[in-house]
C-alpha cells in the first residue's frame, strides 16, 4: 500500500553514488535502486505545462530530501517549483519484492488544481564486491577503503600474490603460465574476492551484473569463479572453477545470486611490479540497465576493489636459516665435506646439488637469489633467477619450483648479460633506520660502473628496474667494477649482533691487513711465510709483503675503491663507525683483466652466515706458534659478538677460480616477521 506519509532522508547523509534518474507523467517508471546510492530527479524537467508547485509522497522504504533543501517537505504542501529543484531518493535497505515501494510527485497549477503525476516503482537491491581490504584475513562486508589503497600500520587496501609456484606434478611451469586452474591447493596461493547481494531472488527482467577490467590491467590478473557443488557453497573440482576475467577477456556477465547470497571469487596476479607497472590493479562490477530490444545496456551502478600484488623480498644474513644450498663438483670433496659439518652443527637442512644438474658449474650463489612473497592469506618462498644462465640456469626451475615454492626472473633483451648480473652482486642489508626513515626489510645492495666511468660494467637494466620497483627495499648502488669479478661478496658483508643496531657491517680493508702484517713483522714474525701448505705456491713471507711496493701502491687504490662504498653505505645505511668492522684482506690488480683487483689470499669476507656460525674462507695466512694469524685476528672480531669461526678450505676448489665459500653457496632464510605492507612509503 502505498504511505500517506512522507519518510524524509536524514541530514548531511548525501551518498557518494549518485544516479540522475527521470520522472514521466505519462507513464510510471521501475527503478532498480542500490542502496546506499542516490537517485536524482530534476523536478522541473518533468513538470506539465502550467505547473506552478508540486508535492511528494512515497511508502516507508522510501527516504527523499530535496537540493537546494526546501523548508517544508510535508506531503500535504504545495512546494514551489523551481528550475533548480532537485529531488534526492533513496531508501533504507534492501526490497523483499519487486517493485515493493513507491514515490510519486504530483504538479499543481496556479488554483493549487492537480494537472499530473509522476509515478516510481522502486526495487531495492544491495550489491557489494568486497575484498580483505583491512588486511586481517578475512573478506568484510563493504569496507569504504576497498577502492583505494595506503601504506602503513593504518593502512588499507587488499593485498594480490604473483601466482609463480607451481601446484602440478606434470611439468615445471609456474601456474601463472596455465590458462586454467590445475589443482584446487592452488587457490589458497589467490586472494578472496565475493560478491555480496541483498534483495528479491531475481534481478528485474533485462538487468544484467558486469564484472571488467581495464585493458592495461589484463596482462597483470585472472580471476576465477566459484560454481558451488556442494550443501556449503563450496566448489569442489577446477571444472567448477571457470575464468572470468584474465588477458584475452575484459569483461564478462557474473550472476546475481539474489536474495541474501554471496559468490566468491579467486584472484591471482600474473606479474610483479616493474618499470611499467606500479601494482595497483583495479577490478570493476557494474550494473547494467536494459533501455530497448537492439541497444546496449547502460551502467546505473559500480563498484571497485583495488589490489597490490605483494613485492618480492630479499632476506638479510641476520634472519634465521632454513636450507643450505651447494655444488657437488669433482673438485670440491674437502669443501663439501667442511661445509657439510658446518651445516649439521648448525642444524639446519642442506640440499647437495649434483653434477648432473650442474655441469659443472660450482658458483650456486651467483646463479639465484632467495626471497619471498608475503599477505594476509599466504607467503611462500620465491627464488629469483639470474640471467647469468650458464650451466646451473636450469636448477631454480627444474628443482625448486613446486608448491609453494615461486620462481621469477627477469631477462633482458637487448642488453648483453655480463659478470655484474650474477647475483654474488646482488645482497640486502638487515633492517635499518636512516635519518628518521625506516626501512625495517633493510635495502637491496647491487654493485655497479664508478659513476665516471665510460666503459664500465654494470648490472642489466631490467634486472635493476624490477629491484626498484619492489618499493620496500629500497636499493643502494656501490661501485664494485674495480673487482675482476665485479661483485659486492667480495668486499663486504652483513653478521648479526647482539647490541646497536642489532648487526655489524664487514669491510674487506688493506690497511688492516698491512696493519697485522706490520704488527707480525715488529714482533719478530718477519720470515712467517704465506700459503706454507702449499709446496706448488709462492711462499710469501711477511717480510717480502710488506716489502713490496707496487703491491702497497695497488692496495693503496684498492682501499680508497672501498672507502668510496663505506661512505655510501654509512649514509645510506645510517651506520656509525663502531657498526663497521674491517677485515685484514690484501688484493692485487690482474693486469690481463683491465688492472681489476682481485683477492691476495682467500677473501675472508666472502663467508657463508648461519646464525652464529660463520663458514670463512681459510686464509692460509703466515703462521704464529703454529696458528694462522690471521684466522686468529678474525676469531677475535667475531667472538667480540658471540660469533663462531669456522674455516673452510677453498683454496684450489674456489679461491684460484675467483670465488670463495659464499660464492659456492646459498641460503633460504625465514621471512620476516614484519608484514612488507605496514611500511611507510
Amino acid at each position: 500500500m502505498f504511505e500517506q506519509v512522507n519518510k524524509a532522508a536524514p541530514e548531511n547523509t548525501v551518498p557518494e553514488y549518485q544516479r540522475t534518474c527521470r520522472l514521466d507523467i505519462n507513464n510510471p517508471q521501475h527503478v532498480l535502486y542500490v542502496v546506499g546510492t542516490s537517485l536524482d530527479v530534476s523536478i522541473y524537467r518533468s513538470a506539465p505545462p502550467g505547473s506552478k508547485s508540486f508535492s511528494v509522497k512515497c511508502t516507508s522504504q522510501v527516504n527523499y530530501s530535496f537540493s537546494p533543501p526546501t523548508l517544508e517537505t510535508s506531503h500535504h504542501s504545495h512546494i514551489p517549483l523551481d528550475n533548480n529543484t532537485t529531488l534526492l531518493i533513496s531508501m533504507d535497505r534492501a526490497s523483499e519484492f519487486e517493485n515493493d515501494s513507491k514515490l510519486s510527485v504530483r504538479y499543481y497549477n496556479e488554483n493549487k488544481n492537480a494537472i499530473g503525476v509522476a509515478v516510481l516503482h522502486l526495487t531495492g537491491v544491495e550489491i557489494f564486491l568486497d575484498v580483505d581490504a583491512d588486511r586481517d584475513g578475512i573478506v568484510e562486508e563493504n569496507n569504504p577503503n576497498k577502492g583505494s589503497w595506503k601504506w602503513g600500520p593504518d593502512g588499507y587496501g587488499a593485498i594480490l600474490l604473483v601466482n609463480c609456484d607451481s601446484e602440478s606434478t606434470r611439468s615445471k611451469r609456474p601456474d601463472l603460465l596455465r590458462s586454467r586452474i590445475s589443482n584446487m591447493s592452488d587457490l589458497k596461493d589467490m586472494s578472496p574476492m565475493k560478491l555480496r547481494t541483498r534483495g528479491p531472488s531475481h534481478l528485474p527482467e533485462g538487468y544484467k551484473l558486469m564484472m571488467h577490467i581495464c585493458l592495461g590491467d589484463s596482462e597483470k590478473i585472472r580471476v576465477f569463479r566459484s560454481i558451488s557443488s556442494d550443501k556449503r557453497g563450496n566448489s569442489s573440482t577446477v571444472k567448477n572453477l571457470p575464468l572470468v576475467l584474465g588477458p584475452k577477456v575484459l569483461s564478462q556477465e557474473v550472476p546475481y545470486p539474489g536474495d541474501n547470497a554471496e559468490m566468491d571469487f579467486h584472484v591471482e596476479g600474473l606479474e610483479f611490479p616493474d618499470a611499467d607497472f606500479d601494482g595497483l590493479v583495479t577490478i570493476n562490477l557494474s550494473l547494467l540497465k536494459p533501455l530497448s530490444d537492439g541497444l546496449p545496456e547502460t551502467p546505473i551502478f559500480t563498484d571497485t576493489v583495488i589490489f597490490r600484488v605483494a613485492p618480492w623480498i630479499m632476506t638479510p644474513n641476520t634472519l634465521q636459516p632454513e636450507e643450505v644450498f651447494v655444488c657437488r663438483t669433482t673438485d670440491n670433496h674437502q669443501f663439501l665435506k667442511e661445509i657439510k659439518t658446518l651445516v649439521a652443527k648448525s642444524g639446519f637442512k642442506l640440499m647437495i646439488c649434483n653434477p648432473v644438474m650442474n655441469r659443472g658449474d660450482r658458483w650456486i650463489q651467483d646463479e639465484m637469489e632467495f626471497g619471498y612473497i608475503d599477505s594476509p592469506h599466504h607467503r611462500f618462498p620465491v627464488v629469483l633467477d639470474s640471467p647469468r644462465d650458464r650451466e646451473l640456469k636450469n636448477f631454480p626451475c627444474k628443482v625448486l619450483l613446486g608448491p609453494d615454492f615461486g620462481y621469477v626472473t627477469r631477462e633482458p633483451q637487448s642488453e648483453e648479460v655480463g659478470d655484474l648480473d650474477s647475483f654474488g652482486n646482488l645482497e640486502v642489508s638487515p633492517p635499518v633506520t636512516v635519518n628518521g626513515k625506516n626501512y625495517p626489510l633493510g635495502r637491496i645492495i647491487i654493485g655497479v660502473a664508478f659513476p665516471t666511468a665510460k666503459y664500465g660494467r654494470n648490472m642489466t637494466k631490467v634486472v635493476q628496474d624490477f629491484l626498484w620497483a619492489q618499493r620496500v627495499q629500497k636499493p643502494i648502488a656501490l661501485f664494485s667494477d674495480w673487482l675482476v669479478v665485479g661483485h659486492v661478496d667480495e668486499f663486504m658483508t652483513f653478521v648479526p649482533a647482539p647490541d646497536r643496531k642489532g648487526f655489524r657491517l664487514l669491510l674487506a680493508s688493506p690497511d688492516a691487513g698491512y696493519k697485522l702484517f706490520r704488527e707480525l713483522k715488529n714482533n719478530g714474525h718477519g720470515q712467517a711465510r704465506m700459503f706454507d701448505v702449499f709446496p706448488k705456491e709462492k711462499q710469501t713471507t711477511v717480510d717480502e709483503l710488506l716489502g713490496n711496493r707496487f703491491l702497497q701502491n695497488q692496495n693503496n687504490y684498492i682501499q680508497s675503491c672501498i672507502d668510496w662504498n663505506r661512505d655510501v653505505l654509512k649514509k645510506e645505511l645510517g651506520l656509525d663507525d663502531e657498526d663497521i668492522i674491517e677485515l685484514p684482506i690484501l688484493f692485487k690488480l690482474d693486469k690481463k683483466h683491465e688492472w681489476r683487483a682481485e683477492a691476495l689470499y682467500p677473501d675472508m669476507v666472502n663467508m657463508i652466515v648461519l646464525g652464529k656460525n660463520l663458514g670463512i674462507p681459510k686464509p692460509f695466512g703466515p703462521k704464529v706458534n703454529g696458528r694462522c694469524a690471521l684466522e686468529a685476528e678474525m676469531c677475535s672480531l667475531m667472538g667480540g659478538l658471540g660469533l663462531t669461526c669456522t674455516f673452510i678450505d677453498d683454496y684450489y676448489s674456489y679461491h684460484k677460480l675467483h670465488g670463495e665459500v659464499h660464492c659456492g653457496s646459498n641460503v633460504r632464510r625465514k621471512p620476516f616477521d614484519f608484514q612488507w605492507w605496514n611500511m611507510e612509503i
